[in-house]
């Protein structure tokens, strides 16, 4: 299946310096990136929290960066700050190329991503005689691969620990050098203190990215006196036939305790396992 992404922005960086100065600002190591995969990178600010979450590709001597497109004017301005004194050039090509997402196809000229979902990067559509669906399918597939993303609503909500994007190091290397936030990420690593994680949810009533999840058992909410206090946030979302599925992060010490969305008295969430 193909599926066009249309709401995703893409970023060309090219220059001579443009391979240090990802290596230098984003959270994976580049080098460790080939011309036939997609490396997933965190941007992060200093106390670690990501700014955005990007598939990042080698397109000829330059990279692409893919994100969601409501955080295309905070990542675009952020990212010029840096390029002070480099020989490196921030394109928006968004308009010019698409996306298209493949499910369970391979083609000669796609971005592994995962074992079932791929990309590719072109200027025209017109090549592809497959119909171009919508995009629950694909976002369905993301959660179904536990593959989070990061919105304009959840910008600098999550350290990479919270995403998962430590295990196995597929969002985050710990070898190599310095970005903005390493210490409080490499700080947490090895200190084995991540309290939150990501997990996959299913419910029968409406969700949005950004919403809160509530456990009215969480100890530090008794503690406090304060049984509405958040234990989790809403990550991604799909509705697929009259169910919505999402990825949300989760304090780990409540997994098996009853999830509600926004409040104490809000819906339930019916968490999905891995299989």
């Amino acid at each position: 299946m193909r599926v066009l992404l249309k709401n995703r922005a893409l970023l060309k960086i090219s220059g001579k310096d443009s391979g240090e100065f990802i290596q230098n600002q984003f959270s994976n190591d580049i080098e460790k990136l080939n011309h036939s995969r997609i490396q997933i990178n965190a941007y992060c600010q200093h106390q670690g929290k990501i700014i955005g979450l990007f598939w990042v590709m080698r397109y000829e001597d330059n990279f692409l960066l893919s994100f969601p497109i409501d955080l295309a004017d905070v990542i675009k301005s952020r990212l010029q700050i840096f390029v002070i004194m480099s020989d490196v050039i921030i394109d928006d090509i968004s308009a010019s190329y698409r996306q298209i997402g493949l499910i369970d196809e391979q083609h000669s000229n796609a971005y592994s991503l995962n074992d079932s979902l791929s990309l590719i990067i072109d200027n025209t559509i017109d090549k592809f005689d497959s119909k171009i669906e919508e995009n629950i399918a694909w976002n369905l597939t993301c959660i179904k691969s536990s593959l989070p993303e990061v919105f304009l609503a959840t910008s600098e909500k999550f350290v990479p620990q919270m995403l998962n994007l430590d295990i196995d190091e597929l969002g985050v290397s710990f070898s190599k050098g310095c970005y903005p936030g390493q210490e409080v990420v490499a700080r947490l690593h090895y200190l084995g203190s991540a309290k939150r994680r990501l997990f996959s949810f299913q419910s029968d009533h409406e969700m949005k990215v950004g919403d809160s999840l509530y456990c009215k058992t969480s100890k530090t909410a008794l503690a406090r006196g304060d049984r509405y206090k958040g234990s989790g946030i809403v990550v991604s979302k799909v509705k697929y036939n009259s169910l919505f599925f999402c990825l949300a992060t989760l304090d780990v010490d409540l997994i098996d305790e009853e999830i509600t969305l926004n409040n104490e008295h809000g819906p339930k969430l019916e968490r999905i396992n891995d299989e």
